[in-house]
This record gives C-alpha cells, structure tokens and sequence, in this order.
C-alpha cells in the first residue's frame, strides 16, 4: 500500500513560528507517515528536525521540491544552482524522490516552449536518476491545455522521458480530465499522488447582490469562482476508486494537500481528511 502522508506547504506557517520539531510531532499524533516538504527552507535547522523525525518518529520524507533553475516560480533550492545539495539532503534523509511543483510561465504559452523547457528537464532527470534518485513533475489545470492535440503533461512525457509524475487528482479533474483516465493513461509513471479533494459551493450572497444591483458582470464572476479546494472526503472526487487505481498505476506516496483552508486550521484540515482516509481504509 502507498504511504500516506502530507504535503508541508499547507504548514509553512506553523514550521516557521513553531518550528519543523513540533509540526512533525503533531503530525505524528494525526497518523501521518511521511511528508513532501515544498516552500519551506531546506536550511540545517529544518533538515536536522526532518533527520530526527526519521529517527524518532518514523515519518518518511516522501519527496522534496526543487526547481530546475532559478525564476519567479522557483521556490527553494533549485537543480542549477543546488544539484550537489540537493543529493545530499536525499541521501541524508533517505528521499527516493524530488520533485517540481510547475513549470515556469514562460514554458506555458506555447508548444515551442513547453518543448524546449522539457528538454532542459530531461538532463537533470537523467542525471538524477544515476544518483539514485527520481524526478517527477507536477501537474496543474494548466497542463491539461492542448497543443496541437497534444496535452502539455504528455508533451513533458515525450521529450524528458526519465521524468515521473506526481498527478494532482484534483487539478486533474479542474482541468476537464477525468481522474481515472489520467491514472490508466500515465500507469508506470505515476509515482507520487496528491490527494485534494473538490468542492464546489453555494452562489454566495454577494454574487447574488452584485446581480440584482445591475453589476452582471461581478454577478457572474462571484458565479464561476464556486469551485473550491477541500478536505479529503468533503468534495466530490471518488476516492474509494481513485485510491486503488492510483495504486495499480504505481503510486508509492499518498500526499494530503489543500492549497486553500479557507481560514481553517489547517491541522483541522489534515484531521478531517486523515479521519476519511482511515474510514475508507488508508
């Protein structure tokens, strides 16, 4: 069975005003198994916790997030700059796997460029895996759109062939994909999954408003705005089929993500979701 874990962005916060010690405890007593670790300083403060939460409380890091160089959407240690540092962290921590959060705006806008930024990718993927370790790339709604006919992830797939995925279900099923296709389409090399659940909500009362004053236009922004990220088990992704299937198609880590909590805690949410996911079986 995958090993369920977290995606760390969602405590960003809290691992800077409480530390990366204390965060990983209470995600211990949540049940959690292992962390990715993205927007958060692999510094030696934060790598000697992660060491000791391996030691001490048996939690994986399942994957750490890197960049291919440095850019706006770069966050962290990139493979340019950090290829050296980047080994020895996976090595220090036992990470089988890193991997790229999205590709640079810049690769977004058309064919040409999606093509020329995989062929950056391919030679680091390459490289990485003599060094024993994986790189996967992670998908948006974006990723979806079509070149051509050619989707943007298959485009990455066919230029930077040693390049794995990490499938976001839930940007999946925004992008107008359905989340079982896209697991039987990319079996083999799905390896990482992140598990965030879809929700869409009520027309709020001050769309509502805006409409009725005359403002059509705010109306049906407030309208199209509806789709939401959620808890794991309270939005409309069937899980009790994708889990399984994610599986078949060679997912070894699970990954609890929900970009947004809407105010939240987002221990809270990590909780309702790790209550879901034991409810049906993880």
């Amino acid at each position: 069975m995958a090993v369920l874990g977290v995606q760390m962005m969602m405590l960003r916060q809290q691992v800077a005003d409480e530390g990366m010690w204390a965060v990983l405890q209470r995600l211990k007593e949540l049940d959690v198994d292992a962390v990715e670790v993205s927007q958060i300083p692999m510094d030696e403060t934060n790598t000697a916790a992660l060491e000791q939460g391996i030691n001490e409380l048996g939690i994986q890091v399942g994957a750490l997030s890197v960049a291919l160089k440095p850019g706006p959407t770069a966050t962290g240690d990139n493979l340019e700059e950090h290829y050296d540092k980047v080994v020895a962290d996976c090595r220090r921590l036992g990470t089988r796997f890193v991997r790229i959060g999205m590709m640079p705006f810049t690769a977004m806008v058309s064919k040409e460029a999606c093509e020329a930024w995989a062929a950056e990718v391919e030679p680091a993927a390459s490289k990485l895996a003599d060094d024993g370790i994986t790189l996967c790339y992670h998908n948006h709604h974006v990723d979806l759109a079509k070149f051509d006919g050619e989707r943007m992830f298959d485009i990455v797939r066919r230029v930077a062939p040693s390049v794995h995925f990490e499938v976001d279900l839930h940007w999946v099923q925004r992008g107008g994909m359905a989340p079982l296709d896209m697991l039987k389409e990319y079996s083999g090399v799905c390896k990482l999954i992140h598990v965030k659940d879809f929700r869409v909500v009520p027309v709020p009362q001050e769309a509502v408003d805006k409409m009725m004053s005359g403002d059509v236009a705010g109306g049906f922004q407030g309208f199209l705005n509806i789709a939401q990220f959620a808890e794991v088990g309270q939005g409309n992704m069937n899980w009790p089929e994708l889990l399984p299937a994610a599986e078949a198609a060679g997912a070894e880590f699970f990954f609890i993500e929900q970009d947004d909590t809407y105010g939240r805690d987002p221990f809270d949410c990590i909780a309702d979701s790790r209550a879901y996911l034991k409810s049906i079986g993880y």
